[in-house]
């Protein structure tokens, strides 16, 4: 009995976005609204990239961090937490792996970056899933509203750019109209968004989504202004090598929840994580070694990720 729609207490939450948009037709408005802002690219200085199976928490006076974003989004849902009062805001991008956990920490994240701040509300953005043929991002949008409803926290959605509302009909296809999107974390914009530049580590980050890694874990420490990836490993891939050997189409078809919608990269960037997998098996052993993370901090002069060496 915690999520707030269009500003009424909810004692049960909404099971699919057509239920959303019908009883509440102001997210159909705000939805129109946001779709009719033009998409920024979005480059590498002061930016904050959360992959898939990700999420990132910063307050508006982080020097480190001007925009936190995420794309190629698409039966994923891109899920964003702000506190109202201080600014502080979370971002995830989620594909139904680790839900709860996500949302809990995200609305602690903020929360803590939140504390001594004015008082204020936590509001949530959901933005991304299409009307996939397969229900995919259907199932995910009630997986993440059932998460936060079942949060003691109330928590104010203010947009859904979900479903039916990011969709376009192209020929005979459904396609997003949405794949990306960033926040201004000194001034809370929103803003549909595409970034060429996704951050270092990406073979590395991205090879979870292959090998079993079903927890979205937290790559931003915010205490210390340091991009932090893993320690974390994985299960090794069977027969990589015949994956490799594949076309672009099979690789297509077979590794996406939406083929015929995928960014122009996509098998570009899963053979690079399947060349990473194949060289680097075992990661606790060969990338984290004694099991530290990999630490990144923005260099001043660039405005970029550097690693840190400790």
């Amino acid at each position: 009995m915690v999520l707030v729609l269009n500003g009424v207490l909810q004692d049960e939450c909404p099971m699919d976005t057509h239920s959303l948009f019908v009883q509440h037709p102001v997210y159909r408005e705000t939805a129109t609204q946001f779709l009719s802002i033009p998409t920024k690219t979005v480059g590498a200085p002061g930016l904050l990239y959360v992959c898939q199976r990700e999420l990132a928490a910063v307050a508006p006076h982080d020097k480190n961090v001007n925009i936190i974003g995420s794309d190629d989004a698409t039966t994923c849902v891109i899920v964003v937490v702000r506190h109202s009062g201080s600014g502080a805001v979370a971002l995830a991008h989620l594909d139904g792996n680790g839900t709860d956990e996500a949302v809990s920490t995200m609305v602690a994240r903020v929360q803590e970056l939140a504390f001594g701040y004015p008082e204020g509300r936590i509001e949530l953005q959901l933005i991304g899933g299409f009307k996939d043929t397969q229900g995919y991002a259907e199932d995910l949008f009630s997986n993440i509203m059932q998460s936060f409803h079942k949060h003691p926290l109330e928590i104010d959605l203010t947009q859904a750019c979900v479903g039916e509302l990011n969709t376009i009909l192209r020929g005979d296809i459904n396609w997003p109209i949405i794949y990306g999107i960033g926040v201004n974390v000194k001034t809370g914009e929103i803003f549909p968004a595409t970034f060429p530049d996704k951050g270092p580590d990406l073979q590395l980050r991205m090879a979870r989504h292959f090998t079993g890694g079903h927890q979205v874990l937290d790559v931003y420490d915010s205490t210390v202004g340091m991009l932090r990836i893993g320690p974390f490993n994985y299960d090794p891939l069977r027969g990589v090598d015949l994956w490799l050997s594949q076309s672009d189409e099979f690789i297509l078809q077979h590794l996406s929840t939406s083929p015929d919608v995928e960014p122009p990269h996509f098998a570009m960037q899963v053979r690079a994580t399947l060349r990473y997998i194949q060289d680097n098996p075992f990661p606790a052993v060969t990338v984290f070694r004694n099991n530290n993370p990999h630490y990144f901090r923005r260099d001043e002069n660039t405005g970029c990720w550097s690693p840190v060496r400790f």
